[in-house]
Parts: C-alpha cells; structure tokens; sequence
C-alpha cells in the first residue's frame, strides 16, 4: 500500500516565508496561521472526495499551528504523521523537553501519531564530532520509540559542502553520499521506518538508496521522496524514479500548497479556489506516482 502525505509540519519557514512575519507571531498572527494549515487540509480533503485513496492519504503536521488538523485527520482515520525537532536548527534538537526528560514522548503520547517524525542534515564532510553527537541523540529517541512500540520516520537532507557544490551534485555526489549516511546511522543505531528522502534523478540511484535502507534484515523498511519545494517538473522525474525502484510514496509540501496559499494571503484567491488548487496539486503528484 502506497503513502502519500501532505506535508505542513513547517514552522519556522511556514511563519517567515508564507506569512512574512519575522520575530514571534501574536495570538491574532497565530490564528492567522493555523487558519492557513486548515485551509491546507481541507484541500487533501477535497482530494480525497474526488477520488484519492483514503487507505494511501496521510498528513505530516506539527503540534504548535496544526494541533487542529492533526484531530481532523486523527478523527478521519488518515494517517498522522508528525515531528518532534525544533524548527529551523542546523543540529537535531527536540522541540519539546531533552533526550533524557520524557517530555517530547508525552507530546507524542498527547498526539498518538502513526509516524513520528525527525528532520536532519548531515553529509560525510561534516564535523565529525557534531556528527556522532547528532547521530547518538538520534539512536536515543530511534530507541526509545521502538521500546514505545512507536515508528520513526527519519527525514534525511544531504547538502553539500562549500568543496561539493556543482551543477552535478544532485547527479554525481549526492546518491552516494546518501547511501553513504544511512548506512553510518544504521551503525550508529538509528533505525526509521521510513526513510524520507530527496529525490534522485534516476531508477538506479533510488533502487541503490531503498537497497542500502533495507540492508542487514532491515526487509520492511522503506523510503519515500521528499518535495524539498521543488517545481513539479523536477517532483515529476524524481516520482518517476522512485516509483518503480520500489519507493513507499511521497512526502509532499510547499509545491502543494505554498503559491495558491501565497496568493490566498494576497487577496487573489477566494478560500474555495486556494482548496481547489491544493486538491488538484495533490492529485497531480498521486497520479504522477501511480503512471496515470
């Protein structure tokens, strides 16, 4: 069975880049806000009235804008995902409590998502210090939620180095470096579910990734692609490689929803259009997956 989740879990970004706001936001921004993400889930919705698979549908939200949606999907049995690291930080750190307090597994508990989900960089070429540190406090939570009965969806960023940049990295570099870092955390004893990963350009790079993922016994683990606020045409190749190289789904955002959401905050479309949009953008990528 296929995933395919509707990502919203941004903060940081969703404040400053959507809604233009820099510094916290006030209660009347705040509501702002989380009025956007409902607008959001309403097009998944939409969506699934027009035909999108329920059994396949899910949402990645967080706790502070989208505890709303989160109950919605929760309540419409759509499968819930959602993250635990604080916003915006160039290292895992947990949104809520430390590693050892028990307070981030109470807000899970609050939530009881289907996937908990963690976002880190890393790349080879990293500090190795802050690297091993990184991926000791990701073994910890990677633990914890196991002994929890819990699943971890671990979303993987590789960006390069200031010596790695080139018009090719995504192509020559990046693959490698990818398989390369699972396989490193998977020594460490980080052990997702799901491994969300950027998209690669081609079948065998993305056959190479789910290959490494599933490594060692790991045979139920699986990957899935990432929007990284790429234009459809780049989420349409990545798509088309992954799909038959025996990826999960997607995990799709701002090339969703971030321009008919901009243009609903700029007085250019009505709430309807903004949902109709959204719905549309969504199937479009479903279809994409599915070679409709």
């Amino acid at each position: 069975m296929a995933l395919y989740l509707l990502a919203m879990d941004h903060r940081e970004s969703f404040v400053t880049q959507v809604y233009g706001i820099h510094g916290y936001p006030n209660p009347a921004q705040i509501q702002s806000i989380v009025d956007g993400k409902r607008l959001i889930y309403r097009g998944l919705s939409v969506a699934l009235s027009r035909g999108a698979a329920a059994s396949s549908a899910g949402v990645l939200v967080d706790e502070r804008y989208g505890e709303a949606v989160a109950r919605a999907a929760q309540e419409a049995g759509i499968t819930l995902a959602m993250p635990i690291e604080k916003s915006g930080q160039d290292w895992f750190t947990l949104e809520y409590g430390t590693l050892g307090s028990g307070v981030w597994m109470e807000h899970v508990e609050a939530f009881d998502p289907r996937y908990v989900k963690i976002l880190v960089r890393d790349n080879p070429s990293f500090d190795v210090r802050a690297r091993r540190g990184q991926m000791d406090d990701l073994a910890t939570v990677s633990s914890a939620l196991d002994a929890a009965g819990r699943e971890l969806l671990l979303e993987l960023l590789v960006p390069p180095t200031d010596g790695q940049e080139s018009d090719r990295y995504d192509d020559d570099l990046r693959p490698e470096l990818t398989v390369r870092v699972i396989g490193e955390m998977q020594a460490a004893g980080v052990e997702p579910a799901i491994w969300k990963i950027e998209g690669l350009n081609s079948v065998a790079s993305a056959a190479s990734v789910l290959e490494t993922a599933r490594q060692g016994g790991r045979n139920s683990v699986q990957c899935i692609v990432l929007g990284r606020d790429a234009p459809a045409a780049d989420l349409d190749r990545w798509l088309r490689a992954a799909a038959p190289a025996g990826f999960l789904g997607f995990a799709i955002g701002r090339s969703i929803w971030a321009e008919p959401l901009k243009s609903y905050l700029a007085g250019d479309l009505t709430e309807e259009s903004v949902v109709d949009r959204i719905s549309a953008n969504y199937l479009h990528f479903v279809g994409v997956y599915e070679g409709v």
